[in-house]
Parts: C-alpha cells; sequence; structure tokens
C-alpha cells in the first residue's frame, strides 16, 4: 500500500497524463468575478489583503469583493465598514462565530459575478492570476479552477525545504491529475468556480476546498489546476501551526467521507483518484508502524536490513529537528522530518475523528 501511495499513483497519473491527455481551451474570459472571503479575526492582515484585492490585473468594473465576517472581535468589522464606504466592498456579518462553512453560504448567497473566486486573509494573490483562472472557463467542460499556493516570498522565490518539498510533490500530482481528468479538490488559497454550479456547505465542513470542487465533478464539469495562477503564503509558520493545519486537514478527509458518503461510491466520477489521493495517505502511518513492527519480529536478513533503513530515516528526522545539519545532508533529513510530522498528524486526526473532538476555526 505505501509503495502505490506514494509512487505507484503518481507513476500512473504520468501514464496516464501521457496516453489519454485532456488539453484545456483556454482564452482571454473577462466574465464577472466576486471574490469572497471569510475571516475571523485578521485585523492584523486584512487591510493589507484588501489593498492585494483591489490591484488585481482584473477590470474593476467587474470584480466585486464580498467578506464576511464570522463573529470578529478584534478590530476586523471596523475595518470592513471602512473598507466598505467607496471602494466596492460587500460586507457581511454575524455576532457570534458559526464556522466558516456557514459564512461561505452567506457569502456565496450575496455574490452576483458569474465566477466566483474564493481566498483566504493571509495569502496574497498574484496581480494576474484571476485573468489565468477565469481563462480556464473559456473551455465550456471547466467548472472549477485552482491556482498554485507557493511557500515563501515573491521576490526571493519559492521554498523547497521540508514543508517547501511536501508542496512541490503535491502540486506535481494535482498537475497530472488536471492534465488527463480532474484535481481531487482545489488550493483553498485561491480557487473559481462558476457560480451556478455552486452547492451548500454542510455547517460544520472542514475542507470547503475539497467539498465544492467534488460536487463540481458529480455535476460533470472538470477541476483544474492552474500552476502559474499564484497565491503566495509564509514558509514558516511555526511548528505548532503547522502541524495543527496539517491535523486539520486530515481530520477533514474524514469528515467528508461521513457527511458525502457517494465520495465512495458510483456517482462519484473522481472516486478511484479520491481513494488513491486523499483516503490511503490516512492509511499510511499504521502501514508504517505494522512495518516496522514486522522488521522487528522477523528474523530474515530482508528485514534486519529493512529496520536498519528505517531506524536511521527516523533517526534522521529527528536529528533534523535540532536543526545542526547543513547542506544535502540537512535538505534530506529536512525531508524526512516532514514525512514523519505529516504521518504523525495524520494519527492525531484519526484520534480527533474517532472521538468527536472538535477541529479549531483555521484559516
Amino acid at each position: 500500500m505505501l509503495t502505490y501511495t506514494y509512487a505507484g499513483y503518481p507513476a500512473w497519473l504520468w501514464l496516464r497524463s501521457r496516453v489519454r491527455a485532456r488539453p484545456v481551451h483556454t482564452e482571454d474570459y473577462r466574465s464577472s468575478v466576486s471574490i469572497v472571503m471569510v475571516v475571523r479575526n485578521e485585523a492584523g492582515v486584512l487591510e493589507g489583503k484588501l489593498r492585494n484585492l483591489m490591484a488585481l490585473d482584473y477590470s474593476a468594473e467587474l470584480v466585486e469583493i464580498v467578506v464576511m465576517s464570522d463573529g470578529s472581535t478584534d478590530g476586523t468589522n471596523e475595518i470592513l465598514l471602512r473598507s466598505a464606504q467607496g471602494s466596492g466592498v460587500r460586507v457581511v456579518m454575524t455576532p457570534e462565530s458559526r464556522g466558516k462553512a456557514a459564512g461561505l453560504n452567506d457569502a456565496i448567497a450575496a455574490a452576483q459575478g458569474e465566477i466566483v473566486v474564493f481566498t483566504d486573509a493571509r495569502q496574497k494573490i498574484e496581480a494576474g492570476a484571476i485573468r489565468l483562472l477565469t481563462s480556464q472557463f473559456a473551455d465550456v467542460s471547466i467548472g472549477c479552477a485552482s491556482g498554485e499556493l507557493m511557500l515563501g516570498d515573491p521576490d526571493s522565490g519559492e521554498v523547497i525545504g521540508g514543508m517547501g518539498l511536501y508542496w512541490r510533490i503535491e502540486k506535481t500530482v494535482r498537475e497530472m491529475e488536471s492534465a488527463s481528468g480532474s484535481v481531487v479538490g482545489a488550493t483553498g488559497a485561491i480557487y473559481a468556480v462558476r457560480r451556478q454550479l455552486l452547492v451548500q456547505v454542510p455547517a460544520g465542513t472542514i475542507l470547503d476546498d475539497l467539498y465544492i470542487p467534488m460536487n463540481v465533478v458529480r455535476q460533470g464539469l472538470r477541476v483544474t489546476f492552474v500552476a502559474n495562477a499564484h497565491a503566495w503564503d509564509l514558509a514558516d509558520q511555526g511548528s505548532d501551526r503547522e502541524f495543527s493545519r496539517k491535523v486539520r486537514t486530515l481530520t477533514g478527509n474524514y469528515q467528508l467521507v461521513q457527511i458525502a458518503p457517494w465520495l465512495l461510491g458510483a456517482s462519484n466520477p473522481l472516486r478511484f483518484e479520491f481513494v488513491s489521493h486523499k483516503l490511503l495517505r490516512l492509511f499510511a502511518p499504521f502501514a508504517l508502524t505494522a512495518a516496522l513492527i514486522a522488521s522487528m519480529a522477523l528474523p530474515q536478513p530482508f528485514y534486519r536490513a529493512a529496520l536498519a533503513v528505517q531506524i536511521a530515516f527516523y533517526g534522521l528526522s529527528l536529528i533534523a529537528m535540532t536543526k545542526v545539519l547543513k547542506g544535502p545532508v540537512a535538505k534530506v533529513a529536512d525531508a524526512a522530518r516532514t514525512f514523519v510530522v505529516l504521518n504523525s498528524a495524520a494519527v492525531v486526526a484519526f484520534v480527533k475523528f474517532v472521538t468527536g473532538r472538535r477541529v479549531a476555526w483555521v484559516r
């Protein structure tokens, strides 16, 4: 299972993208756009985000910005009210937090554009990204277009170590899915959907950026990945924060099967891809544990060698946490650490899901 999850599925996608490529017809498609954002206590970054959205390279008369404040208490509402005066920003507010899913439903109901673009408060969108996304909709078979999250700084470039390496591998998988079919999900920081395809997001849904695109596919249209439509985020947000975000995402995968069981049925055109890309990764830490136990218990030379490799790998990941290594070895160690952290997050996500513990509101 591990070999298929991390190597077999990408290899199958590579082959499919060459044997059965499905190119997208793109052209300048200047439709009306609603940029939707749900925020909660984002006073520290909100003004910069609004300036970023207002500076996008897209006809101003075709753009509306809809911001939903989900029970903010830190000055976010005051910033929004100031911005709404003569700036084209439409504001929706609730006095109490009801969760991001409920906020999205309210914001979508207020949106009037033909295309709805979803984004978050922290990430900065490149000036031409919205134009690149909307160009996908010149192809009538496209229902959703996902941009790319870049970890780093637009001036110095993308970070490739650790989590950055993970993102590069993940983006390669998404590119191959898109090239021959549809992407399983979208990048929450930047993705666009035809408004008539949008569905109500169930209350408490964690992964709206997976639930919404999968419903687009269910309606018979494709979800594409636009690799040059960039949103930028900080590469290092602190290990605790990154771990919490990954736990939230993986818990959301478990939750999605519960609230949308059709994902595992014949009505899901991407059932095979969904299982291969999303669900099998949830079982990887348990398979890794079984492999370690088997290697320790069985005396044959093959298993002795496998045990040595596993101990070296996990030891390298521990050393990486000390940040004493330099050069190429440090990059390998950082990748090992990221692999271990992600699989540890999968275990925590499983525990949270089966115990019914609520996942915090995370932007």
